[in-house]
């Protein structure tokens, strides 16, 4: 069992890459003077639909998820409406963490937003996803020693690994502050 969940997992990671690279590169096809140096935020939002679109359809597929109680149709519709309040909450709050972190607040406030909801994508809708929109199930994930499966596990690095990198990725930018290139990339 444990062979065929991971194999699964890898699939899924693989599949997961291989969304980002393509909604990297296809961008090019349709926009003009495309670069995602230039025209981040077109990079942005293709790549936050693309792995949003991914991720839901992969993990419904493999049924990674806790299959609900009930059946009804308010009960799935209260669920979705709390995974979307979940998503939406969690943009604003990675939004004020970057604003804390020195991002500029007003004058690239759709840039901080667009960088918040692609984190959110990354951490966020992966949870929303496998866990669904139960804080008991997300305090055990992230608690201490709260991974009782090989995709709970998966979830604590990814979700790690995504902030992790989002700060070093931001953390050399004041290094080389006064060079022509760094305009398109403040956030």
């Amino acid at each position: 069992m444990k062979d065929i969940e991971i194999k699964g997992m890898v699939s899924a990671h693989a599949i997961i890459a291989i969304t980002i690279l393509l909604a990297t590169l296809a961008p090019a096809l349709f926009v003009d003077n495309y670069s995602v140096y230039g025209t981040h935020l077109v990079w942005l939002y293709s790549c936050c639909s693309a792995v949003s679109a991914v991720n839901i359809a992969l993990y419904a597929l493999l049924g990674v998820s806790p299959t609900p109680k009930r059946h009804t149709l308010s009960y799935k519709v209260a669920k979705l409406f709390r995974s979307f309040m979940y998503f939406g909450f969690s943009c604003l709050i990675f939004h004020g963490i970057v604003v804390l972190y020195g991002a500029p607040l007003i004058e690239s406030a759709l840039e901080t937003f667009s960088f918040a909801v692609l984190l959110s994508t990354f951490t966020t809708l992966r949870c929303l996803c496998m866990l669904g929109p139960n804080v008991q199930a997300w305090i055990r994930v992230f608690s201490k020693n709260g991974a009782m499966s090989i995709w709970d596990t998966s979830l604590q690095i990814t979700t790690l690994c995504s902030v992790i990198g989002a700060w070093f990725g931001a953390f050399p930018i004041p290094l080389d502050w006064d060079r022509p290139w760094q305009v398109s990339c403040a956030f």
